[in-house]
């Protein structure tokens, strides 16, 4: 029996079984030729006496008395030397193989599985950050450059964000299938040959990347245009700081217009806001001082930790709004979600006696959510998100047990994941810094499932699983950072190092498009 995970992982890893049948149809063929080749050789061997009248086959002429012609010896000899061949092939195979898998010493003893998990590991937060601040600067630059000039670029981006999915596909797919094979030699083998194909997935992205990053550097040219960006970065600076300031004012809406919990995800986000705006403006000055000075090198390292973090305002401000509007659309599609629910649970209801036997469970569980939803809405504040969650999986249940489809009133049902995925990925993308791969992990496989295109009840609450479970995970990781300390970034600069904006503490300078090698290449220029 196969372990999952070598059933589901990607069909580019690559497959003993193949090389082993290849080797038996070959060993086989072999075979046959020595067995078929000394008859072929004894018919061309005998010798034809010609009569008056027709051509008669004359008795064998042999050599030896046990009847064997010195040409009876070469198939014997051609097999061994195939198999000999053979059995080179496969030895230097292994052994290239092993080759390619050596420890950074040069030793030729496979990585030890711990230190390619942590590996696979790191290199997915590397990458994911990378992509994350490629396509931010990719945004700001086609503000400013003509978009057949940028379109190189994109198409780097967009390649590493395909092997980045990829490489998250597979970890998700370990993650799922971890300790559930029957032969645990196999399920090492199958690990580790995934955990190889993220880690090349990986270095491909950040390798492409790296290579685009010159090329782009002349594309934004901050060195050189630092006082036109300055003056894009500032009036972006007033924009941001009006919807910090909108951000607030609906913050304190929600808290009355409905309970605490609903708005609880973004309850610190404007305050959050303010800390990257004054990491911004301490930066935007610095970055004013040295473009004056006529030192474009320095101008455009804090200029580019200035966007960063002007960028996360943004996004933490637009999370407050966005989650606002979720939630008065939740309001207005409950009242449809109850109808449609309660619809199923009496059809379920008007069932014979023998097929309603298997659905008590799960129409006692719809009856007890659908009363304790209506009691919530007509007590006052409550969270219609999560109402509307609650409902939409109960009622999912019992028409799943039915086996029939799901209630039309339930197109409601992607509100719930796609507020819980844009949460995740604001929470993860402003807190980069100190986020670990399983959270990211999650996030992607909810983004995967929630992609364009109709998106299948199952799959929509499974990803409303899996953002919230992301949303947890890099609640966790932020927990156990604690709080960061401000380093050489200045007011602020704790936030931004959280926000993985500053590398390293604030001594590795601001983040730039690039892979794992240049994305900290301003980091020279930051003082």
């Amino acid at each position: 029996m196969t372990s999952p995970l070598s059933r589901s992982r990607s069909r580019r890893v690559p497959s003993h079984i193949a090389v082993r049948v290849a080797h038996a149809v070959l060993g086989g063929l072999v075979a046959m030729g020595w067995l078929v080749l000394p008859l072929a050789r004894a018919g061309a061997d005998t010798p034809v006496v010609r009569t008056r009248d027709t051509d008669v086959a004359a008795r064998p002429v042999t050599t030896a008395q046990d009847g064997t012609t010195t040409g009876d010896l070469v198939p014997p000899l051609v097999a061994a030397g195939a198999a000999g061949a053979l059995a080179a092939y496969g030895y230097g195979r292994r052994r290239r193989r092993a080759t390619t898998r050596t420890t950074p010493g040069g030793d030729t003893e496979l990585t030890p599985l711990h230190e390619l998990d942590d590996e696979a590991r790191r290199l997915l937060v590397e990458t994911d950050d990378c992509v994350r601040v490629g396509a931010e600067e990719l945004a700001l630059a086609a503000d400013r450059s003509a978009g057949d000039a940028i379109e190189p670029y994109v198409y780097d981006l967009r390649h590493a964000e395909a092997a980045l999915a990829a490489a998250f596909r597979l970890r998700q797919r370990l993650d799922e299938t971890e300790g559930t094979g029957v032969d645990p030699a196999q399920d090492d083998s199958d690990r580790r040959e995934a955990l190889e194909e993220i880690v090349a997935h990986c270095r491909d992205a950040g390798e492409r990347l790296d290579a685009a990053a010159p090329g782009f550097d002349q594309i934004r040219a901050l060195e050189r245009n630092a006082v036109a960006a300055l003056e894009s970065a500032e009036a972006r600076f007033r924009e941001v700081a009006a919807r910090i300031r909108g951000a607030e004012a609906t913050l304190a809406e929600l808290h009355e217009r409905y309970a605490p919990a609903a708005s609880l995800a973004v309850a610190g986000d404007a305050e959050q806001a303010k800390d990257r705006l004054l990491f911004t403006t301490s930066h935007l000055n610095q970055a004013r001082q040295y473009a004056d000075r006529g030192d474009g090198a320095k101008a455009a390292a804090h200029l580019r930790a200035a966007e960063g973090a002007l960028g996360q305002a943004l996004d933490l401000a637009n999370g407050v709004e966005r989650l606002a509007a979720e939630l008065d659309s939740a309001a207005a599609g409950l009242p449809a979600a109850l109808t449609a629910a309660e619809d199923s649970w009496n059809t379920a209801r008007a069932l014979p006696a023998e097929a309603r036997a298997g659905l008590v469970g799960r129409l006692g569980h719809l009856e007890v959510v659908l009363s304790a939803v209506r009691h919530e809405t007509a007590a006052g504040p409550h969270d219609p998100l999560d109402a509307l969650r609650r409902v939409t999986e109960a009622a999912a249940g019992l028409a799943g047990a039915v086996g029939g489809d799901v209630p039309e009133g339930h197109g409601q049902a992607l509100l719930p994941a796609r507020s819980a995925l844009a949460g995740a990925a604001c929470f993860i993308g402003t807190h980069g810094g100190v986020v670990g791969s399983e959270a990211r992990t999650r996030l992607a496989e909810a983004r995967r499932l929630l992609g364009p295109g109709t998106v299948p009840l199952s799959e929509a609450l499974k990803a409303d699983d899996l953002a919230r479970e992301a949303r947890r995970l890099a609640e966790r990781d932020v927990r156990a950072y604690g709080n960061p300390s401000g380093g050489r970034g200045g007011a602020g600069a704790g936030g931004a190092v959280l926000g993985g904006i500053l590398l390293s503490d604030g001594e590795g300078g601001p983040m730039s498009y690039g892979g794992p090698r240049t994305r900290g290449r301003r980091g020279a220029f930051f003082t």
